[in-house]
């Protein structure tokens, strides 16, 4: 067993299922693979990683907690979650067809670069997941072992890469299909402005949300 670390299996397990659960991260990396194709996908689902680190660090510095413990912060990150989701939103809102392949080089980077820091900011803004990691992570930590800190550390990275590799195999299904439907480009375009839609009703949700009590 490793140092601090109880039930791992079943850790993989549960992270996985909860990986493959729908969310923003997941519908963000969906809409950028069906309109700008898996590379644009792929950065998404990096971006969303990233930002995944970003908490796991976060939780495991106390950050978290403070953050948790904390109404006046609590509610500046779910402002600021909510904002950038419904500008996101707004912006798949009006997406137009595009050809990633015939772009200039560098502007393709620049737009895989965006979409890398959507994907982080998606994730990295969104205080349900600070919340999800101080709860779910200690779960499968010992109580009474003197290596808390690492364990938090190497659970919180598995979780993430598990999660990217999930979110990148995602993209390639998203992507293959789009390839197999015809008129996709067009297709794609209206999923992105679905996806919009979701992400501005989802940052009004984030806007009115309360934490439970206690």
């Amino acid at each position: 067993m490793i140092a601090g670390v109880h039930d791992l299996p079943l850790f993989i397990v549960a992270g996985l299922l909860l990986n493959i659960t729908p969310g923003a991260d997941m519908a963000l990396i969906g809409a950028r693979s069906a309109s700008l194709g898996f590379r644009a996908g792929a950065a998404a689902a990096l971006g969303v990683g990233a930002g995944c680190v970003v908490h796991v660090a976060a939780a495991a510095l106390g950050l978290s907690a403070l953050v948790a413990s904390s109404a006046t912060a609590f509610t500046l990150l779910r402002w600021a979650g909510a904002a950038y989701l419904v500008w996101l939103g707004i912006g798949l809102l009006r997406s137009r067809p595009a050809n990633v392949a015939a772009a200039p080089a560098t502007s393709a980077a620049n737009s895989f670069v965006r979409v890398f820091a959507q994907g982080f900011l998606t994730n990295a803004l969104n205080p349900k997941v600070a919340l999800f990691f101080l709860a779910f992570l200690p779960q499968f930590i010992d109580a009474q072992s003197a290596a808390k800190l690492p364990a938090f550390v190497l659970l919180g990275a598995i979780f993430s890469v598990n999660g990217t590799i999930v979110n990148l195999a995602f993209a390639a299904l998203v992507v293959d299909l789009r390839r197999r439907w015809q008129g996709a480009t067009r297709a794609g375009v209206w999923i992105s402005r679905g996806v919009g839609a979701l992400f501005v009703a989802l940052g009004v949700r984030l806007a009115l949300f309360e934490r439970a009590a206690g």
